[in-house]
């Protein structure tokens, strides 16, 4: 049986949460603060998601609220009992005028035979400053990837920063020879970006540069640089957003700190 659920958060600048509502598998705790920012943890509280199931976060960073958002542990995308049935994952962030909000959760894992579809949707104000990272690890050690379509759309004061995305797998146009060629994947199986928005950019804005053989940060359209990276594993796919991370020149201090302050 397939579950339906949507976990919401919501912040203010006192660092109050009027919103923090569990769901499903997605239950959310407050956890230890760190200076001036409320910090969340999503816990996984069963197998999911499964085929079929259709789940979904909801994040708020209201007007000057600092939030930061994590998970316990990787999300491990499963296939359900019922063959060919794909499931969704939803994630829609918003961040109003002077409000930060850090969304780094753990490591998605596409297991073989699963088939997930998941959007991540950005609304940010004029003012709002976002960190978000998101990592995708093809199979589980030893096995074959599953089907997964992974989409990335951000707007900034209504108008469009980026809208990207990405599809591995059984089933994807093209075949292997495609999202694992040389052009794409080249035999790697983790793959991840780092996107960071900050009016700062504006005023200095970051050059473009590799970080090793397999990692590329390019600055937007606008105050915001994306980073995009392939790794033969986890391990090496963090340490190469965490190093891009660190040397961002944004003087936004924050955005700096994430790294040693949430899971991970």
């Amino acid at each position: 049986m397939s579950v339906q659920a949507t976990a919401r958060i919501a912040a203010t600048r006192d660092g109050a949460l009027p919103v923090l509502e569990s769901a499903g598998p997605l239950a959310l705790r407050r956890t230890r603060a760190d200076g001036p920012y409320t910090r969340v943890t999503v816990v996984g509280a069963m197998s999911a998601p499964l085929g079929g199931d259709r789940l979904a976060i909801e994040a708020e960073a209201r007007s000057g609220a600092r939030l930061r958002i994590g998970s316990a542990a990787a999300t491990v995308a499963l296939p359900g009992r019922e063959p060919v049935r794909q499931a969704t994952y939803d994630v829609a962030l918003t961040v109003d005028e002077d409000a930060e909000l850090h969304w780094l959760p753990e490591q998605l894992i596409s297991a073989r035979g699963s088939d997930l579809r998941m959007h991540t949707r950005v609304q940010l104000a004029a003012t709002a400053r976002l960190v978000l990272r998101e990592e995708q690890i093809l199979g589980r050690h030893g096995e074959e990837t599953g089907s997964l379509t992974a989409r990335l759309t951000v707007h900034r004061a209504g108008r469009p920063l980026l809208d990207q995305e990405l599809a591995y797998g059984p089933g994807v146009p093209g075949g292997r020879g495609g999202w694992d060629g040389g052009a794409v994947l080249a035999g790697h199986r983790a793959v991840g970006q780092l996107l960071v928005v900050d009016p700062e950019f504006g005023k200095q804005p970051a050059e473009p540069r590799l970080f090793g053989e397999t990692a590329v940060l390019t600055p937007l359209a606008g105050p915001a640089v994306l980073v995009t990276a392939v790794a033969p594993d986890a391990l090496v796919l963090r340490q190469v957003l965490d190093e891009a991370l660190a040397a961002l020149p944004c003087t936004g201090q924050g955005l700096r700190r994430s790294r040693g302050n949430l899971p991970g």
